[in-house]
């Protein structure tokens, strides 16, 4: 039987953790920590992980908002609304992110990205929504395994022409092609593969679903420890299902194979129960405010800190010798110049982690939380 929702500390700070996560593996250029570095192809490090645990973390919030509209009297169609509203916003964010500052021609729409991280997160956003909106319990976890196992099939059987049966390399799997067969290969990442297409988004959604699943769950009369020990076995299963998988259908993100759906899945549960553990059931809570503060203005951040990134390239100036650097180069070379490469970039990644909780900690001191 459902409970009154109410807002979880935890739920706030595993998300800034996903979000403080995703600016320091965004900001790398070289790091010292293989595990810091996307996998080559496949494989899965923690820079592989925070994209799918923010998925995760979306679908339980999108959960406990929906409900807590629906228990003050809000009509569905102006949930459906709000919800067409937010998925507009969050798109038109990503595809700003990608016109600027490179693309500001006439022929922006001919040679810009269209695919991205926000614009996959708006899109497993609207789905998710719905489905929470409108299925029951049962359907969306049939729909979350549909979804996993429909992809698997597409990927493995179906003929890609010049490729065959069953290619996962970047230009051969099936996504790939179709994305090709879409879009300029302008407008693709990779030139002819996009780690963000549009067949792989597939799965991406049903890692927002095991979000909405376990939203559900938090929102039963069970205990806190009863809660905390169900995410606990699930997080295991799942973890343990996408490992088995894995022997066949890799473990890759760039794919978003539904091996790593599930396995990033069940690292996100483990993850957050710990969090929900700590905050919610032991009280642990001072360790907890700067991943609060991130984790309340969460959009906003990483849409700042890509947008400010983007700048720094921008910007060139003399950097002695009669060359010329860009911004970024400048700050490593003289902030961090007596370190390594390798260093000197992780330093700064640091550095700009903290550099944003200064500038988000004063949004919060203001009580300024923009949501989209």
């Amino acid at each position: 039987m459902p409970t009154q929702p109410k807002r979880l500390l935890s739920l706030d700070v595993f998300r800034g953790i996903t979000i403080a996560g995703m600016i320091l593996v965004n900001t790398i250029v070289l790091s010292p920590f293989q595990i810091l570095d996307h996998a080559e192809w496949n494989g899965c490090t923690f820079a592989d992980l925070v994209f799918p645990f923010f998925l995760v973390v979306m679908g339980i919030s999108l959960v406990l908002s929906i409900s807590k509209q629906r228990s003050v009297g809000i009509s569905q169609s102006h949930i459906f609304y709000k919800i067409i509203q937010r998925t507009f916003i969050i798109f038109l964010l990503g595809m700003l992110l990608n016109i600027f500052p490179y693309h500001m021609t006439s022929d922006t729409f001919m040679t810009v990205r269209v695919y991205g991280v926000l614009q996959r997160i708006a899109l497993c956003y609207f789905f998710s929504a719905l489905t929470y909106l409108y299925l029951n319990t049962v359907l969306q976890i049939v729909l979350t395994g549909a979804l996993l196992i429909g992809y698997w099939m597409l990927m493995t059987y179906y003929p890609v022409p010049h490729y065959g049966f069953g290619n996962l390399s970047p230009a051969g799997n099936l996504g790939a092609y179709l994305d090709r067969l879409i879009f300029n290969p302008t407008n693709l990442y990779g030139k002819v593969f996009d780690p963000e297409g549009l067949l792989s988004t597939l799965p991406a959604i049903a890692s927002t679903l095991f979000g909405n699943i376990v939203g559900i769950g938090l929102l039963t009369s069970k205990t806190a420890t009863q809660k905390f020990l169900g995410m606990l076995a699930a997080g295991t299963f799942l973890m343990a299902l996408g490992w088995f998988w894995g022997q066949w259908f890799p473990i890759n993100k760039a794919l978003w194979t539904s091996s790593y759906a599930l396995w990033t899945a069940g690292l996100a549960l483990l993850s957050f129960a710990i969090c929900y553990g700590l905050i919610e059931i032991k009280h642990i809570v001072h360790w907890s405010k700067p991943f609060e503060i991130f984790g309340l203005n969460a959009i906003v951040a990483y849409f700042l800190h890509v947008l400010f990134f983007k700048i720094q390239l921008k910007i060139h100036l003399s950097c002695g010798w009669g060359k010329t650097c860009n911004l970024r180069q400048i700050i490593l070379k003289d902030l961090f110049g007596w370190m390594t490469l390798p260093y000197a970039s992780l330093t700064y990644a640091i550095t700009s982690v903290l550099f944003w909780l200064l500038v988000l900690t004063i949004l919060y001191k203001r009580k300024i939380f923009i949501r989209v």
